[in-house]
């Protein structure tokens, strides 16, 4: 007879198995994103002030979302 000496219940693998799936996807989205706006950087020049202006904005954005969440975690 073999025992489960990790502690865990299947559901709880169940749920590591989705986060792990959900957080490859959200790398897989956000390099997609990241390799648009090169593109898009590369090909029209001139968009390329507004593009870095706004991943600025977005990074700030998601930095302020990042402490909130942790702050509501706690």
């Amino acid at each position: 007879m073999t025992t489960d000496t990790d502690g865990t219940t299947p559901q709880d693998r169940e749920h590591h198995e989705l986060r792990l799936v959900l957080l490859l996807l959200t790398v897989v989205v956000g390099l997609c994103i990241t390799a648009a706006a090169i593109y898009v950087a590369r090909m029209h020049p001139a968009l390329a002030e507004p593009l870095a202006v706004g991943a600025a904005v977005l990074s700030a954005h998601a930095g302020v979302a990042g402490v909130i969440g942790r702050a509501l975690r706690r």
